[in-house]
């Protein structure tokens, strides 16, 4: 019962979680044996080199090389899954900072402390790489080239390791990294948070968390159990554990919604990144079906400044829209919160979900293909005739259906804010518009997935 209570009721107060390390010891030691990490993250780099030599070398045919689909169906859909189970874990695993450890080891970075035009940029830059992946992505051959794919993978460990040298630590982790800006925001929605006690922070002095000791290196994202307040940054590695001398820190299952309930779809991390998630989602979604194709014909565009309009127009519209829901709601400054914007905090599930539902489009419309693949890229002639194929109508059962589950959650939201955390204050009518934006949102998604072509998806 508390187990639901806490899924679905997410009181503000601290007490609405489970603490897991107290729950399930078995968790705890599982972060405190650091060779756990270790041996994850050596496995991790292994299959990651395999990817990129069998990229550079293996077969350029996509239908003779399993890398682009462990690489676009399997690392990616896991990715984006486990922005709502495991928060920002995945980085503590990431093989991008592999370059960064070998170069700290070898001694050859500056091991200067981060910039201030990185922390004051870096955001902004991080979040533009991203939507320029997700437009390469779309526009290229890049998910079709596992030459491509394995350049795109290499100069992403290449930016990493130019930023080990320079800084100390992982700069580009916490600040650059495309992936993991993305992740961190979407972790928003996690079912999981990693928190310190604060009552025993404010009894500890020095922070060793956050400044290390002579034995063990610093929070390797310059933040240590103690500054970390939201799930924007903090990769759940569990490397602060062992300096922490008051056991504090730990790990809760909490509601998926209590971090969106806080913040009220407040700053850049979600005030422009959702609305553009959003966009480019539609114009994915779009741009893989036969309307595009017959628009891009009717006014002799080339897809890909068809897609790129598209892209812009959607996202933009959705920034126009939800600033102008702000001002409707006419309640969008708090003396203690400062700005937010309710209708961003409502589009948040759909904008993860619909990544999601992006991602695993492309596992299950490849996944009957993978074993002829493997079989003939290694002449393993039992496998070629392991093929199957899942019905397009499946598929977009499928994908409706979870994003069903984003229409819930934004409803859901609404109705919260209403009846508890404005406490029926604000007269209800204020909120139609709401309801009214979530649910032409979830209109729109049925209507793009329902017009995919099965060629095309």
């Amino acid at each position: 019962m508390k187990i639901l209570k806490t899924l679905f009721w997410p009181d503000i107060g601290e007490n609405n979680r489970i603490d897991l390390f107290k729950t399930f010891p078995s968790i705890k030691s599982f972060f405190y044996t650091r060779k756990n990490f270790a041996y994850i993250r050596t496995l991790g780099d292994i299959i990651f080199l395999g990817l990129i030599l069998l990229g550079l070398f293996g077969p350029q045919e996509p239908d003779r090389n399993i890398m682009l689909f462990l690489a676009w169906g399997v690392w990616w859909a896991s990715i984006v899954l486990s922005w709502f189970f495991l928060g920002r874990m995945w980085c503590a695993f990431c093989p991008f900072p592999g370059m960064i450890r070998l170069v700290h080891k070898l001694k050859l970075s500056l091991f200067r402390p981060p910039s201030k035009w990185l922390k004051d940029y870096g955001i902004h830059l991080a979040t533009g790489l991203f939507f320029l992946i997700i437009w390469l992505e779309s526009t290229t051959p890049l998910t079709k080239s596992p030459f491509y794919t394995a350049i795109f993978l290499i100069s992403i460990v290449t930016l990493a390791g130019v930023f080990g040298i320079l800084y100390r630590e992982q700069a580009w982790c916490r600040f650059l990294c495309p992936l993991g800006r993305i992740t961190g925001v979407a972790s928003t929605m996690a079912l999981i948070e990693f928190r310190p006690d604060y009552k025993k922070c404010a009894t500890c002095k020095g922070a060793p968390c956050k400044r290390g000791t002579d034995k063990i290196k610093p929070c390797p994202v310059y933040l240590g159990a103690v500054a970390v307040h939201n799930n924007l940054n903090c990769f759940i590695c569990g490397h602060c554990l062992l300096l922490c001398p008051n056991d504090s820190p730990s790990i809760y299952l909490r509601s998926p919604f209590r971090e969106v309930i806080l913040n009220k779809g407040k700053g850049i991390t979600c005030a422009y990144v959702i609305p553009f998630l959003i966009g480019s989602q539609f114009a994915r979604f779009l741009a893989e079906s036969e309307v595009f194709t017959a628009w891009a014909n009717a006014i002799y565009f080339p897809p890909i400044v068809l897609f790129t309009i598209l892209f812009f127009w959607f996202s933009l519209t959705l920034i126009v829209i939800t600033k102008f829901s702000a001002s409707a709601f006419k309640y969008f400054e708090d003396p203690l919160l400062g700005r937010f914007n309710l209708a961003i905090a409502i589009l948040i599930p759909y904008g993860f979900t619909g990544e999601l539902v992006y991602r695993l489009q492309y596992f299950l419309k490849n996944i009957g293909e993978f074993l002829p693949t493997l079989g003939r890229q290694f002449n393993i002639q039992s496998l070629i005739n392991y093929y199957f194929q899942i019905p397009h109508s499946i598929i977009q059962l499928i994908s409706i259906l979870i994003i069903t589950l984003s229409l819930f959650g934004s409803l859901y939201l609404i109705f919260y804010f209403y009846y508890r955390d404005f406490e029926r204050e604000i007269p209800f009518k204020r909120y139609i518009h709401f309801l009214v934006l979530s649910t032409f949102i979830y209109i729109s998604y049925v209507t793009f997935i329902l017009i995919q072509s099965p060629e095309k998806v």
